[in-house]
């Protein structure tokens, strides 16, 4: 389970093994039925292909399948330039919300994974496969995939399902499956050397790739190998203005938003408007100084007076405060200085051997192994505090500050800084993934498939946490006097190791721990009045690297048997189909912290160790019934049906099944349809994660100024919550400005998500326009007892945007504490719960057209014209957090639950001769910058012109060029019209790199 790192400012066991045994015994060998993606078959009376395609282990006619499924080719794949296939398959409208090279802002210990999103459900309900099989996990506690250990070049297709994956595929794919399958039977040598950079010079790309593949033994034998290197340079928010420079733009609380009286939030005046320049207000990079003991700053840390920046002239009177604690200009630091990285750097080389031998007419032997090595570096926010206390003897205090501090009469002086100059925090994440595959297919009399296979995978990642401060030496490092002998300053624990830093006990700091006080300490003193004024040792005293291990095991023994009926049975469309078999799985996480981070010892998170895993012996069988083949108003009926029993070691025995019907009329058009009942076990970090400490910014919905902008509810509950501790609700200000701890754990009493999913499409494929296919499919996802792991600010405004406070009824208050003193929060405790309630739906739309001028009889040299387009229609994705809590409506929305209503991918290609030139346009509608709940609580909180971020409008061309039948180059645009995110946004609509160009080269000759 990621941690989420925003201490930054703004951030059972199994009853029996009968089913396997059962099902296993009729086999004699097992295998992988994802060895037979691509097989065909011919039958004497049906000379119409016969395939295998993700959404079944049956092989039939394409027309026969029930589920829609979408295909990303490598042709595609190829065409795009892609280095990064999530940067890809987010193009693709099912999977825009994907996770692209996560960066340390978003969870420890992700930096540079690349996870999927299907349908905007989760990561944790997109089940990934890799040719039909399960994947080893990268993120700890979870059984996400990392896309990065997929290499790009050996992708055939990638199939995406929507409809019956978890009773064709098991746990996880409540949403889907997202399938990669890859190329086989290589004969011959290729390669491909790509660069890019981006035209601001930075953000640059490499990719190198060699394969190599032999026939053996008469052909009944081959065997391959692929190499792949990729990287990928980071990008710092500084290095685009829009993220953190001068044009940067903040959406703030609109200091002229208030009535001549001061009574705030004026109707007509809208809440928040762009402001450049904002500052908080409390701290500074050089020391926001408070020498008078007010807790308001007076100076800098080099002593000039401290500026609060920009005043504002407002209807109630000047002001230069913009709640909750910022300020425009100034001496404060520069809120866009925490945005961190944008892209981490990212390094991979993947390594993969293909066997495949014919060992009798009737058994096929193929094994796979894979060797991944990645490291990813990015660095996030430095660390922070506020109020530090220094006692005025400390030689670093300019004479000024100290002077000033005498005439108030002040026993301390109190610095609040943000620490850049003393190093960024960051993550530099070594992983290693090995995956094994090796099994037994083939094909028997009668028709009859069969196969088993055995996977083991294993990922390991080292986390090097840098520039982790330890607290003990930090305290005692500030608390500074002059070395009587030398006259220089040093710590005083040098001279008295029984001394306590006056900040253990002012702000609870830890004693000394990590080190030994006294004259051989190590410490150095640490200077906070300025900017880069404390020496490197002193520093490297106190911020160290510390070392994290993450390790993910997972171990997948499957079989099936299928056929069909022919020999003794048929209905008037052809003989059933069928299929059974069995899966045992066994998925485990073990994370072991660095020990000063267990003991809460750094500026980060108290984590204790993770350690958890879990078994599941699985049935399943499949089936298809061709109930009409070539009568008047059927030219084909087909249903099929599918069920897999699951016996869990944590939550006990699943079901899940799948039925679904195809009926082609005439041959020109396919109706489809499924319906099917999903499950999703708890994983690892849901149910075992021991607790750990965490940091998270909450803005309190209880502040007056948040009030309107929950549900209908949230007044009168923040009434009552404050009124309880004698505060006034209507003047209520958050006395919050940093972070809050809190308790974060996983809850072994989760038992199994369920969904209902439903999809009902139609094919058209003309013949009076060959080339021609137009799918139209409808999909609506209904998830209950979905587990709601929400986050503190989604605890604090679940608490009061529920219909009651009835802690019965409504367990989301019991895990926010307030402090009576002042009504803030002052802790939470974020637990996974299976109370939410999940629905999405909507339509998907696919056009291929595939254009020779010959079949339209035009004899012209024009080449050959090929479409693609990719729709989608968002109707709804609602989420309701408890029973009996309002739906939440998250179509439109940006940020984390980024779901655009509208989507639609095109691509055009041209082909003559030796030319292929390809262009590529993706568009989704504009996102709501608030929340839907926010916008119809207070229809004033941003100007119209404000409510949405711009929609996406890239464009994307390629031209290739076919030197000769060995050796092709190419060169790319990506984004050719340079356009940038919106207004006060980083990311969205579009990626902060910009234009990207990129030139490579491609060769595919046989050695021999």
């Amino acid at each position: 389970m990621g941690r989420q790192d925003t201490r930054g400012r703004f951030s059972k066991r199994l009853k029996s093994t009968t089913i396997l045994a059962g099902l296993l015994s009729p086999l004699i060998c097992a295998a992988s039925y994802a060895q037979d993606q691509d097989a065909v078959e011919d039958d004497e009376d049906d000379v119409r292909e016969v395939i295998l395609i993700t959404g079944s282990r049956i092989a039939k006619p394409d027309f026969a399948f029930t589920n829609p499924v979408l295909s990303v080719s490598a042709e595609n794949i190829k065409l795009s330039g892609a280095t990064n296939l999530t940067d890809l398959l987010r193009e693709t409208p099912a999977l825009a919300n994907s996770f692209d090279l996560a960066t340390s802002d978003d969870f420890i210990g992700t930096t540079g994974l690349n996870l999927l999103n299907l349908r905007n459900l989760g990561t944790d309900r997109t089940l990934v496969l890799v040719d039909g099989r399960r994947h080893v996990a990268s993120s700890s506690g979870t059984t996400a995939v990392d896309i990065n250990t997929i290499p790009v070049d050996l992708v055939e297709r990638v199939e995406i399902l929507t409809g019956g994956a978890s009773a064709l595929y098991g746990a996880d794919g409540v949403s889907g499956v997202v399938n990669f399958i890859l190329k086989k039977d290589f004969e011959g040598f290729s390669a491909r050397a790509q660069a890019g950079i981006s035209d601001e010079g930075d953000a640059d790309t490499q990719l190198v790739n060699v394969t190599w593949g032999q026939n053996f033994a008469n052909g009944r034998g081959n065997f391959a190998v692929a190499f792949e290197y990729n990287r990928s340079s980071r990008l710092e928010g500084i290095d685009r203005d829009f993220a953190d420079g001068p044009n940067r733009f903040n959406f703030e609380q609109n200091p002229f938003d208030v009535f001549p009286d001061g009574t705030p939030d004026d109707p007509n005046v809208p809440d928040e408007i762009p402001l450049l320049d904002i500052r908080f207000f409390d701290s500074a990079r050089n020391g926001a100084i408070d020498a008078d003991f007010d807790f308001s700053p007076d100076f800098e840390g080099d002593g000039d007076p401290f500026d609060f920046g920009t005043v504002f002239n407002t209807p109630a009177g000047p002001t230069q405060f913009i709640p909750p604690f910022l300020q425009q200009g100034g001496s404060g630091t520069p809120r866009q200085n925490f945005i961190g990285d944008l892209l981490p750097s990212q390094r991979n080389f993947i390594g993969n051997a293909l066997l495949n031998y014919e060992v009798a007419p009737w058994a096929n032997f193929f094994a796979e192994f894979k060797y991944m090595d990645s490291e990813s570096v990015a660095f996030s926010q430095p660390t922070f505090d506020f109020f530090l206390a220094i006692e005025p003897d400390n030689p670093f205090i300019p004479q000024n500050i100290l002077d000033f501090a005498n005439a108030a009469g002040s026993p301390l002086i109190l610095v609040s800084r943000d620490h850049f100059d003393l190093g960024i925090r960051g993550d530099d994440i070594d992983r290693r993934t090995i995956r094994t595959v090796i099994g037994f297919d083939g094909d028997l009399d009668s028709g009859m498939r069969w196969g088993f296979f055995y996977t083991y995978g294993e990922t390991k990642a080292t986390d090097n946490v840098i520039n982790n401060r330890f607290e003990d030496r930090f305290a005692a490092a500030l608390d500074v006097v002059t070395d009587p002998t030398t006259g220089n300053p040093v710590c005083r624990s040098n001279l008295d190791p029984s001394a306590i830093p006056f900040n253990v006990d002012w702000l609870g700091f830890p004693e000394p721990t990590t080190f030994t006080p006294g004259a051989n300490s190590g410490c150095l003193p640490i200077n906070l009045f300025g900017e880069g004024v404390t020496d490197a040792e002193a520093i490297a005293f106190v911020f160290n690297t510390t070392v994290d291990i993450v390790e993910l095991k997972q171990h997948v023994v499957s079989g099936y048997v299928s056929g069909n009926t022919g020999d003794f049975f048929e209905l008037p469309g052809g003989a059933p189909g069928w299929a059974v078999g069995g899966e045992f799985r066994r998925e485990s996480s073990f994370s072991d912290f660095d020990d000063v981070t267990e003991a809460g010892l750094t500026f980060g998170n108290a984590i204790p160790p993770e350690q958890g895993s879990f078994e599941v012996i699985e049935g399943f069988a499949e089936i298809t019934l061709p109930l009409l083949q070539d009568r008047p108003l059927a030219n084909d009926l087909t249903v099929d049906a599918a069920v897999r029993i699951s016996d869990y070691t944590t939550i006990g025995t699943t079901s899940t099944w799948k039925v679904g019907a195809a009926w082609s009329p005439v041959e020109d058009i396919r109706f489809r349809g499924t319906y099917s009942r999903a499950v999703r076990a708890p994983n690892v970090g849901e149910l075992f994660d021991p607790g750990g400490q965490d940091f998270e910014f909450i803005d309190d919905p209880c502040d007056a100024d948040n009030q309107n902008e929950g549900t209908q509810f949230r007044t009168e509950n923040c009434a009552t919550i404050l009124s309880a501790f004698g505060i006034d609700p209507t003047t209520f200000n958050d006395p919050n400005s940093a972070s809050i701890p809190g308790i974060q754990r996983g809850n072994p009493n989760l038992t199994e998500e369920t969904a209902k999913t439903f999809t009902i499409g139609v094919i058209l494929e003309p013949t009076a326009v060959p080339g021609l296919s137009v799918s139209l499919d409808w999909y609506d996802i209904e998830i209950q007892n979905a587990v709601n792991f929400a986050t503190a600010e989604e605890l604090a405004e679940l608490c009061v945007d529920a219909p009651t406070l009835d802690p019965s009824i409504n367990g989301f208050c019991a895990l926010i504490v307030r402090d009576p003193a002042t009504g803030g929060i002052v802790d939470f405790s974020q637990i996974p719960q299976n109370v939410a309630e999940i629905t999405t739906a909507g339509l998907d739309l696919q056009i291929n057209y595939s254009l020779d001028p010959a079949d339209w009889g035009i004899d012209s040299d024009i080449g050959m014209f090929n479409l693609r387009l990719v729709g989608n229609y968002l109707d709804e994705l609602t989420f309701i957090p408890l029973p009996g809590a309002p739906p939440e409506s998250d179509v439109g929305e940006s940020g984390v639950d980024f779901a655009p209503e509208y989507q639609l991918t095109l691509d055009l290609t041209w082909t003559k001769g030796p030319f292929t030139v390809n262009y590529g346009f993706n568009y989704f509608s504009g996102l709501l910058r608030f929340e839907p709940e926010e916008i119809a609580g207070d229809p004033d909180i941003v100007d119209p012109e404000f409510i949405k971020l711009d929609p996406r409008r890239t464009h994307d061309i390629q031209i290739d060029y076919e030197v000769n039948e060995f050796v092709s180059v190419y060169a790319g645009v990506n984004n050719l019209f340079d356009q940038e995110p919106s207004i006060g946004a980083v990311e969205t609509p579009v990626s902060p790199v910009g234009r990207f160009l990129y030139i490579g080269v491609r060769t595919n000759f046989n050695l021999l």
